[in-house]
């Protein structure tokens, strides 16, 4: 029987978990004691709990049991799904076998968000190769009733990666390898589990690259990516995943195959189901391999780091930069003083500039570095010339670029070690952007260590981050109302991943993406000609009355 949403339950606890695991650290072992080799590293901790890292980095490995469970620290009840018997790993084992993992050590990477404020109580992680022994996983898991939280990099920072229960961990680490890529089109097909990082490398070597780039790169994967539809750094220059992704291949949650894996530009026949899955959370299926359009390696990249006087500089050094940049801008990035500041402090990283409000990184990305050096040239006298811009520095080579890129990057990695973090992103309009975060400072008061704001101005995409003095557990709810009640014009959430349990979402607009979600299940049940029962086996949750 399929589980459905009772009477009176909230329907932001109503989903199917889709996201991404953190690989293990030191030399686990599967279930029959073979050796395996180490796939990464345990996620840090929450600042002040134990020694965090940059996203992509290798942590020392820590306890995940000094992580509350989040059954316990969220008013949740478990559904009647069934419990995995010694009888459910002897057939895990033939479908995957030497690849069921239940060894408590390797679990705790599994069980706990990058920002160990989740923690689940899982006992099994399956590690599958193939699409088709994914696709035996989860029949035998729908027949069987049994939960399944898919992961693949968990890098994500709301804790929708990690089981709130005792789900089965679906892994995609090991389905890791390129399937192909054509030298002429730019077309790259490869399984869910590469990592960005491992991805982009393969393609620049061919000339290409891939057209999405996030700080987490290092061990977050293509699949869950897509998952989450991950906008990342150079959304300005290439667009959303929507637009560059040619196909995919997806398992529903029957087990049954989905295949769209076309490496086609132009593709009529039928619907473009692949939209479906692409920021769906993995509620409509499990993604197990992806096409995606690669551009040329651009021959001239070059990266400004500037500093501006307020947030209305801020908006005017964009606008002049796609006017005068146009189609060389690949990038464009602000950041606050706050966050420059505990970036200096606790990463010990140089501002190379003098002190001000404001900080914007300008990345170019051409064909010619002759031209792409005049346009660029022209902006930067223009810019300060009017006094848009108070100082700033210029860097060609790449090594001085990944040093600017490392202040923005590296944003997250000083917040964790300050304080307990509170992170949302949200979309505004450009002109009420930084008022989220300003507003914030003046409606907590005392309790917020510090209130910074930072993130892509090319889309309207703030990170808006509260760092407390102590863990505050209502504090979600309170940051939920107000940026969608206390501002003028409301925000638009742009990281949904798994958000709704961290963040205590009710009412109208925690409905919205419900809505059109079962919509979407409907819709794909009758053009795959599925009963809509056999979609998805959902883990659904209720709240404690």
């Amino acid at each position: 029987m399929v589980p459905r949403l009772a009477p009176g339950w909230p329907s932001w606890f109503f989903w199917w978990r889709a996201a991404r695991t953190y690989r293990a650290y030191g030399q686990p072992t599967t279930r029959n004691g073979a050796s395996r080799v180490p796939l990464g590293v345990s996620p840090p901790g929450l600042a002040g709990t134990g020694p965090p890292v940059r996203r992509g980095s290798s942590p020392p490995s820590s306890r995940g049991s000094e992580v509350v469970l989040t059954c316990e620290r969220y008013p949740v009840r478990r559904l009647p799904f069934s419990v995995v018997s010694e009888e459910d790993l002897a057939s895990f084992e033939r479908i995957v076998p030497g690849r069921v993992v239940t060894d408590p050590e390797e679990l705790e990477a599994s069980n706990v968000d990058w920002l160990r404020a989740m923690r689940g109580c899982s006992k099994v992680l399956l590690k599958p190769r193939t699409t088709e022994e994914v696709s035996h996983i989860l029949r035998y898991c729908h027949g069987r009733n049994l939960a399944v939280n898919p992961q693949g990099g968990n890098t994500g920072l709301v804790g929708g990666s990690v089981p709130v229960f005792d789900e089965v961990i679906l892994s995609t680490a090991l389905m890791n390898q390129v399937v192909s890529f054509h030298s002429v089109s730019g077309a790259l097909v490869c399984q869910a589990g590469c990592v960005l990082e491992e991805l982009s490398r393969y393609v620049e070597e061919r000339g290409f690259v891939v057209p999405l780039d996030l700080g987490a790169k290092g061990s977050c994967h293509i699949g869950g990516n897509l998952a989450t539809n991950a906008g990342g750094l150079r959304l300005l220059r290439y667009g959303s995943l929507r637009g560059t992704v040619l196909g995919l291949e997806v398992v529903l949650a029957d087990g049954t195959i989905l295949n769209c894996l076309t490496s086609l530009r132009k593709d009529n026949t039928g619907y473009d189901l692949k939209q479906l899955f692409i920021g769906s959370e993995g509620t409509l299926g499990v993604i197990t391999a992806v096409s995606i359009l690669c551009p040329p390696k651009p021959r001239a990249v070059n990266v400004a780091f500037l500093g501006c006087p307020g947030f209305a500089e801020v908006l005017q050094t964009f606008s002049t930069c796609k006017g005068m940049l146009g189609e060389i801008l690949s990038a464009f990035e602000f950041m606050d003083a706050e966050c420059m500041r505990l970036v200096r402090h606790h990463l010990l990283l140089t501002c190379p500039v003098q002190e001000s409000p404001f900080y914007v990184l300008v990345e170019t990305s051409g064909s010619r570095t002759e031209h792409d050096a005049e346009k660029l040239s022209s902006f930067l006298e223009q810019a300060l010339g009017s006094g848009l811009v108070t100082d700033g520095t210029l860097a060609t080579d790449q090594r001085k670029v990944k040093t600017l890129w490392a202040l923005r990057e590296r944003i997250t990695e000083a917040l964790s070690r300050d304080g307990y973090v509170y992170k949302y992103d949200v979309s505004l309009p450009l002109d009420r952007l930084y008022d989220l975060v300003t507003d914030l400072r003046a409606r907590l008061g005392p309790p917020a260590k510090h209130v910074v704001g930072y993130g892509h101005l090319g889309w309207s995409g703030p990170f808006s981050r509260v760092v407390l003095w102590f863990p505050y557990q209502a504090f979600g709810r309170v940051f939920w109302n107000f940026a969608h009640v206390g501002i003028v014009v409301p925000a638009v959430p742009i990281s949904w991943h798994g958000s709704a349990l961290g963040r205590g979402l009710r009412g109208p607009r925690a409905e919205r993406p419900l809505q059109r979600r079962r919509w979407a299940e409907g819709a794909l049940s009758l053009v795959c000609s599925l009963p809509i029962t056999l979609l998805l086996r959902f883990q659904v949750y209720s709240v404690a009355s």
